[in-house]
C-alpha cells in the first residue's frame, strides 16, 4: 500500500450531525445547558466553537480569549472572526500576570516550563469562567495530538468533553472547511502560540499530514511497525512516533488509584449504574 492510499476522508455531514448531537445530549445530560470554549485563533478551537453554538445555540456558549504578552496579534484576531461569524457571547482574560508571577520567582525557567503553565493558566481561567457562566468547558484537542502527547495535562488537555478527540487533525480541517471556518484559519501553520514564531510541526519534527497517514495505520488498521515501513514509511518517523504514543499513555488516562477494597474507583466503578445514570 502507498502512502498516498491511506484515505482520512471523512463524511463531514454526517460527522457534524454526530458531534453536535454527542455535545447537546451529554451537557444536558449532566444538567447544563451551558459551554465554555477556549478560542485561541487556531482551527481546533474554532470547529468546537461553532459546534457548540449548533448545539446549544450561541446564546449559551461562552468564547474565552486568554491571550499571553507574547501571543501573536493575528490570534487575537482570528478568535474575534471565530466569535462574530459564530454569534456566541465572548469575553478576553489575559493571562499575563497569572504567568509572569509564577516565572518572577524563577526568572531561569525555559520555554516549555512557561508554556505549560500558560496552558495551566488557561484551563484555570476557563474552569472559573464556567463557574460563572454555569457552564461546562469543552475541550478541542484532536486525535493526533492526544496519540502523541502533544498536550499539557491539566493545561490544555483538561476539559468536561471533548468532540474533537477522535478526529485527526487533518480531519479537522476537512471538518472546518464543511462548516465555513475562516479560510485564514485553515490553512496558517498549526501553533499553541506559546512562544514566538512557535508552531507545531516544527516542535514535532513532522507535518500532520504525514503523521496522520502512519498514525490510521498504528492505531485504527492495528499494523505492525515493519508493516509501516513496507508501506513506505522511514523507520525512524514509525519508531518516534510509537515512542511518543506508548511514553505519554498516563496523559489519556485517569490518575490510577491503589486497589486496597472490594470496588475501587478506577478499576471496579465502571458501569452506568455505579453513578446513577
Amino acid at each position: 500500500m502507498a502512502q498516498d492510499a491511506i484515505s482520512l476522508e471523512i463524511n463531514t455531514d454526517l460527522t457534524r450531525k454526530i458531534l453536535i448531537e454527542f455535545l447537546r445530549t451529554e451537557i444536558t445530560r449532566a444538567g447544563f445547558q451551558h459551554a465554555v470554549v477556549g478560542v485561541s485563533g487556531g482551527v481546533d478551537s474554532a470547529v468546537a466553537c461553532y459546534l457548540a453554538a449548533e448545539a446549544l445555540k450561541p446564546e449559551n456558549v461562552l468564547a474565552v480569549r486568554m491571550p499571553y504578552k507574547t501571543s501573536a496579534l493575528e490570534s487575537l484576531e482570528h478568535a474575534d472572526l471565530v466569535i462574530q461569524a459564530s454569534g456566541v457571547k465572548d469575553i478576553t482574560i489575559p493571562i499575563t500576570d497569572i504567568v509572569d508571577s509564577l516565572f518572577a520567582r524563577f526568572p531561569g525557567a525555559d520555554r516549555v516550563r512557561r508554556g505549560n503553565a500558560m496552558a495551566r493558566a488557561r484551563m484555570l481561567v476557563l474552569y472559573d469562567q464556567s463557574a460563572t457562566f454555569n457552564g461546562l468547558v469543552v475541550g478541542s484537542g484532536n486525535k493526533t495530538e492526544v496519540l502523541l502527547g502533544y498536550t499539557t495535562i491539566y493545561g490544555d488537555s483538561a476539559c468536561a468533553l471533548n468532540p474533537l478527540g477522535d478526529l485527526y487533525k487533518t480531519q479537522v480541517r476537512q471538518l472546518a472547511r464543511a462548516i465555513d471556518i475562516p479560510q485564514v484559519i485553515i490553512t496558517k501553520p498549526p501553533s499553541a502560540d506559546l512562544w514566538v514564531g512557535q508552531t507545531d510541526e516544527d516542535e514535532l519534527g513532522f507535518t500532520y499530514q504525514e503523521v496522520d497517514q502512519l498514525l490510521v495505520l498504528l492505531v485504527d488498521r492495528c499494523y505492525s511497525p515493519q508493516a509501516c515501513v513496507e508501506t513506505g514509511f522511514d523507520s525512524t518517523l514509525v519508531e518516534a512516533v510509537i515512542k511518543r504514543i506508548r511514553r505519554n499513555q498516563f496523559k489519556r488516562v485517569l490518575p490510577p488509584i491503589a486497589k486496597l477494597s472490594d470496588r475501587s474507583v478506577s478499576y471496579d466503578f465502571l458501569y452506568s449504574e455505579d453513578w446513577g445514570t
